[in-house]
């Protein structure tokens, strides 16, 4: 089951977020038909929307993940509710490249050279937003100098999708580890030994440690306390209802015009890849609800 795990070590010195998320990035996989470099592209930012989802306080509040950059993936836009729901797409779904000098998949050549947006809407009269340049384009490591850059948060964040030879997703998942304005000296030096052990997120799901497993590699030589877990996954709110609302909105000139004009429209959700048709008599009826 897709899930984050949160807690926290050291008498609270230290916050942890680990999540297992295979279903998720598989479900993006299907719905974009992604290549493998942009399926672990999208499934890494997912992944850490999820968990930067999670870490929102209000019922209502939204997280805005955007990578603008000039490689030929074009982008990538994930949106996280604070449940650590998710969606999200690339730009250009198809990118084949060779692999990167390790023999992974060049995710980072995919992504090119640009900046990281993060757009929190906590229902305020204007979102937060914060924007810090690509590090490296691998995504991880961007997130990690986000956090330090834009919410002065030392982190360390891990973020892998391991592909089968079909394509599929094999495994996916995360974390998020960060320390608190009043950890000791100690804690940190003891942390940051246990981070440098750590081969990589893909790795420890592999070899099937789970998220509550990897809390405690992560946090090894202290106390940790699991304060909850939660699922996740891909979800969009997407609807025909929504949409037709949409229709609506845009006032009854316009869409007097569409209905006259026009035998059927298609309108298109980017995040989940699904097509709305509304026939010339559904764009009639519309009619009557618009102002």
């Amino acid at each position: 089951m897709d899930r984050i795990v949160r807690a926290t070590a050291a008498d609270a010195q230290i916050r942890v977020f680990c999540a297992y998320t295979k279903d998720m990035v598989e479900e993006a996989r299907q719905r974009h038909n992604t290549s493998p470099v942009c399926s672990a592209a999208l499934g890494r930012l997912l992944t850490a929307g999820s968990m930067m989802g999670s870490m929102l306080k209000g019922e209502k509040d939204i997280l805005t993940l955007r990578i603008n950059s000039n490689g030929p993936i074009d982008g990538i836009t994930v949106t996280a509710d604070s449940k650590g729901y998710v969606k999200g797409f690339v730009g250009n779904p198809n990118v084949i490249l060779p692999a990167n000098s390790i023999g992974k998949l060049d995710v980072a050549g995919a992504i090119g050279v640009g900046f990281l947006d993060v757009i929190k809407d906590m229902g305020l009269k204007e979102p937060y937003v914060g924007q810090t340049a690509l590090q490296t384009s691998e995504i991880a490591e961007d997130i990690t100098y986000y956090f330090a850059a834009s919410e002065q948060v030392a982190s360390s964040v891990g973020l892998g999708v391991l592909m089968n030879k079909d394509n599929t997703v094999k495994q996916a998942g995360g974390f998020i580890i960060q320390l608190m304005p009043f950890a000791s000296d100690e804690v940190i030096s003891r942390l940051e030994k246990n981070l440098s052990n750590i081969n990589s997120v893909t790795s420890m799901l592999d070899e099937g440690i789970g998220p509550e497993e990897m809390a405690g590699v992560l946090c090894e030589g202290f106390n940790v306390n699991i304060t909850d877990t939660i699922p996740v996954g891909f979800k969009c709110n997407c609807s025909k209802e929504r949409v037709s609302k949409a229709l609506i909105s845009i006032g009854k000139e316009e869409l007097s015009k569409m209905a006259r004009e026009e035998d059927s429209i298609n309108l298109h959700c980017d995040f989940c890849n699904t097509d709305y048709t509304f026939e010339k008599k559904e764009l009639e009826a519309l009619l009557e609800y618009a102002k």
